[in-house]
Parts: C-alpha cells; sequence; structure tokens
C-alpha cells in the first residue's frame, strides 16, 4: 500500500513537471512576436539586426535632420552621440517630438535605415526614456539638465 501511494506521488510531480515545461513554452511561442529588444544607435551599427526583425532603438533626434514634407513621410537621424541612423517614419509625430530631444522607435533596419512604425517622444522637459538615459550615459554624451 506504502509504495502504490509513494508511485502515484511521483507520477503526480512528474506530470506537475512536464505541465509547467509545456506552459512556459507556450507562453514563450505566445510572446515571440511582442518581444522588443531595445537598441542604441551604436549597437545597431555595430551588430546589424536582421531585415525582417522588429527591435526598439533610442537616442536623441539629431539637430538640422528632420525633414518633414513628401506627403506623410517623415525623416531625421538618431544619434547616442557614437553613431547615427537614419530614420523614416510614415505618420503623424508626437506633439513633443523636436530635434535634440529624446526619442524612442519601434521598427526595422534595412539598408542601413530605421523604418519606424512607431514613434515615441518625451512627455515632458525631464522625461526621457531610461534606455536612452542608459545609453547616452554609456557613450558620454548625457547631461542632465535639471538640478536633482
Amino acid at each position: 500500500m506504502k509504495s502504490l501511494k509513494k508511485k502515484r506521488r511521483i507520477q503526480i510531480v512528474a506530470l506537475a513537471a512536464v505541465a509547467l515545461v509545456v506552459s512556459t513554452a507556450l507562453i514563450g511561442y505566445a510572446m515571440r512576436d511582442g518581444i522588443n529588444f531595445f537598441r542604441s544607435p551604436t549597437q545597431v551599427v555595430e551588430e546589424p539586426p536582421a531585415p525582417t526583425e522588429v527591435f526598439r532603438i533610442g537616442g536623441l533626434v539629431e539637430e538640422g535632420s528632420l525633414i518633414r514634407g513628401e506627403g506623410e513621410v517623415v525623416r531625421f537621424n538618431v544619434t547616442d552621440g557614437g553613431a547615427v541612423i537614419p530614420v523614416t517614419y510614415r505618420g503623424v509625430l508626437p506633439d513633443l517630438f523636436e530635434e535634440n530631444q529624446g526619442m524612442v522607435g519601434t521598427g526595422t533596419y534595412e539598408d542601413g535605415v530605421f523604418t519606424a512604425t512607431e514613434i515615441l517622444a518625451k512627455h515632458d522637459e525631464d522625461y526621457m526614456p531610461k534606455e536612452v538615459v542608459d545609453s547616452l550615459k554609456e557613450q558620454g554624451v548625457y547631461q542632465h539638465t535639471n538640478g536633482s
């Protein structure tokens, strides 16, 4: 009788382990398209991603690079102080989007141009996405403008 209970417990533990592995695999499979990795312009230049890979790029909008017009297409450069990546975006930019300000874009990189499907800009005068700040600090070009 004791060995039957022990056998049953082992079966339950094994079944629970298999269920855990299967559920983890299913969650990973479901999220494979929803995970966007962040890269700085320097990282993109050093290790260009595959043309089909969707990722986020962030940095400062380079001064003098913003070109509006050509219908809905907007062109500008994003930099982290170490590298510059040209960006094209079709759509309406956020109200707070401007040169020398932090931005994060989601899209793909092909033939040396980042084609953005989404552009995010700073929310107020002191906000910059954490990933952008970290990347700019690594490059040694980040200067915090507020005394805090």
